[in-house]
């Protein structure tokens, strides 16, 4: 064979044409989770010049045995709420998923309750009443810090049936699980509150491995590509999660008490503008999209 052909050949192998192809393994989604982070990391990955397909394990892994799955290589990329601890171990992606809405918190309180709440407008208001969070949240950690009274259960559920049960006032929930979680506990007292956002950045990222540069560079670079272009905007106002909670919300009948997180890291792109919709860029979002 010609020298010239045997070197053709060779290149071809190293660098076949079209699409490179790499399957990432990623946790089971539950049947009751939304899959919006997952199609979203699709999105970003539609950009890319690798094909990426998705294979999910036969059996959900907790979390800290997916956290050590991802730190084993043993799967691609999780997602969740960022801390220190996590972009000391893993390597963030540092776009907010949700664009800044799960830093907002609505409270699901005991039905007949309202009035109380309406006449709350600042921190100090806030810390008339108790509060339920898990044993090992980050929120409570929060809350705590702005000197908010909290108590604490080492399961979820069981918090519905002590805020039922009176042993605290309001149980603080992300934007999209609050008046869900009101209706899958319909058995109890409860509602949504309908007056107040408590407010923190608390932004949800896609975590890779410390060594796996070549994804995180493909997410990061295809989620600023979908905020640039507009696709971004598209999907989430299309999202039946985000849908749902802009029905649900009632956004402009609400006012906001701001919170400190100390607890986030310092890298946290907090003064991009773009990463973070704020309350009137959602109202006006809804107009536009729905």
């Amino acid at each position: 064979m010609p020298m010239i052909i045997r070197l053709v050949l060779f290149v071809a192998l190293l660098f076949p044409s079209g699409l490179q192809a790499k399957t990432l393994v990623i946790n089971k989604i539950r049947a009751t989770n939304s899959p919006y982070m997952l199609n979203l990391l699709k999105l970003a990955l539609s950009y890319s010049d690798t094909e990426y397909t998705f294979k999910e394990l036969p059996e959900r892994l907790t979390k800290t045995a997916s956290r050590e799955a991802l730190r084993l290589d043993e799967i691609n990329v999780i997602w969740g709420g960022t801390s220190k601890d996590m972009e000391a171990n893993y390597r963030p992606i540092r776009i907010d998923g949700y664009r800044g809405l799960m830093s907002m918190r609505f409270l699901i309180i005991r039905k007949g309750d309202q009035a109380r709440f309406n006449a709350i407008r600042t921190l100090e208001d806030l810390k008339s009443l108790r509060f339920g969070q898990g044993r090992t949240w980050t929120d409570g950690k929060i809350l705590e810090h702005s000197g908010l009274t909290v108590r604490r259960s080492t399961k979820k559920d069981g918090l519905y049936h002590m805020l039922d049960g009176g042993r605290f006032e309001a149980f603080p929930r992300g934007a999209t699980e609050a008046w869900k979680e009101v209706d899958q506990m319909s058995s109890l007292s409860l509602e949504v509150e309908e007056k107040l956002i408590i407010s923190y950045p608390l932004p949800t990222y896609f975590f890779v491995n410390k060594d796996n540069l070549a994804l995180a560079r493909d997410v990061e670079n295809g989620l600023e590509a979908a905020i640039t272009d507009g696709t971004m905007d598209n999907f989430f106002y299309s999202s039946d999660r985000v849908r749902s909670f802009l029905k649900n919300a009632k956004l402009t009948q609400r006012r906001v008490i701001e919170l400190n997180n100390p607890f986030l890291p310092e890298a946290t792109p907090i003064d991009r503008d773009e990463l973070w919709l704020t309350i009137d860029e959602l109202i006006e979002g809804a107009a536009q999209f729905m």
